[in-house]
């Protein structure tokens, strides 16, 4: 059923937000699915970095890319928060999911929440161990919590390989005015540790996280609001120069090449804000300046920002929420990041049109 025109803003943000989880939950049953089906994926051939954004994969909602010894991980959307591998962020190749069975709080804080079914997750490295924040949330309800899951390695055939439950890390329910999923966590110069998350209603939060622990400083820390749009979410945070960057997302998800998502971008001298665009304009008031849209190609809908530095370079990774050689499946993209004489981020997509030969990119 179609909102009228007439619908009160609050009654058009829950309605959206409802058919963005039920989208979310179909799209990540429709991910475990393709990945129990070796070639199902139509793959696209391997080139350089440079010359390619999209890398041939399907994985919605990119976690940032983590290194562990010599090869790179990211995490998605799917089934136990799965993952892929690679030496060279060229050529990716399966890896284990991070959850074979549901850790035992679920069922307590987001009973709704079925069949390992977790969102949008993002990993980093602090100290000697890995800490991965995932959503676990229902349909279209702000009904969620964000986990967070710790391994002292990425690395399967280590004997230190263990993902350890470490419980949720904030939950909201319906009235709270905020939904926690999509954590992003940034780790500051002073060694501070902090997570963005936040999708709809009232938008994107920031909270400050425990070093230690990885959890929230207190149950009742305070909740900075960093950043709202009538659809916002896939927050990401990150810091050059003297300047903090937010990333959001505005546009709808979820739909291959109907999917309106686009990136922007604001920044703050100070990490709680405020963040302010090109223009001036506060992100707390629908600013934001375009930093990442569809491109001309074969590429639409880019989604969940991250950036990684690697081979002496900076690349700005996410996914696309449809590659049109992938039958309009979502696709993992990295591509060259350069900082303009203004101090903002530019991202190169060069993106080869038409089809590309199969090769070992998704195996």
């Amino acid at each position: 059923m179609k909102p009228k025109i007439s619908c009160p803003l609050g009654q058009r943000l829950l309605l959206g937000a409802t058919l963005m989880g039920a989208l979310s939950c179909s799209i990540a049953a429709q991910s475990q699915a393709d990945a129990a089906k070796p070639g199902s994926q139509k793959p696209i051939s391997v080139l350089p970095l440079e010359q390619s954004a999209s890398r041939g994969i399907t994985t919605r909602d990119p976690s940032s890319i983590a290194k562990c010894k010599d090869e790179y991980w990211v995490f998605y959307t799917g089934r136990g928060v799965p993952s892929y591998r690679s030496r060279d962020l060229v050529k990716w190749e399966r890896g284990p999911a991070v959850f074979k069975a549901a850790p035992e709080w679920i069922a307590k804080v987001v009973p709704e929440n079925r069949n390992l079914q977790y969102w949008a997750p993002d990993i980093i490295k602090l100290g000697d161990r890995y800490l991965l924040y995932y959503s676990v949330s229902s349909f279209g309800k702000m009904t969620s919590a964000i986990g967070l899951a710790t391994n002292p390695t990425l690395d399967p055939d280590d004997p230190a390989y263990l993902w350890t439950d470490q419980g949720f890390v904030v939950r909201t329910q319906d009235g709270d005015g905020y939904n926690a999923i999509d954590p992003a966590a940034f780790h500051d110069r002073d060694g501070s540790l902090w997570m963005t998350f936040g999708s709809y209603w009232t938008g994107i939060k920031l909270i400050q996280l425990d070093p230690q622990t990885g959890k929230r400083m207190a149950t009742d820390s305070k909740l900075f609001s960093i950043a709202h749009n009538e659809s916002i979410e896939a927050s990401y945070l990150c810091r050059h120069g003297d300047y903090y960057y937010l990333f959001v997302n505005w546009g709808s998800c979820c739909q291959g090449p109907k999917s309106t998502y686009n990136i922007r971008i604001g920044r703050s001298e100070a990490v709680t804000g405020p963040y302010l665009d090109k223009a001036g304009v506060d992100m707390l008031r629908s600013g934001g300046s375009l930093f990442l849209a569809t491109t001309n190609g074969p590429l639409i809908g880019p989604g969940h920002a991250g950036t990684l530095n690697a081979q002496g370079k900076d690349w700005f990774t996410s996914d696309f929420e449809g590659d049109l050689r992938m039958d309009g499946k979502a696709t993992l993209a990295i591509m060259p990041l350069r900082w303009n004489a203004d101090g903002w981020p530019e991202a190169t997509v060069n993106d080869v049109k038409g089809d590309r030969s199969a090769d070992s990119a998704t195996k």
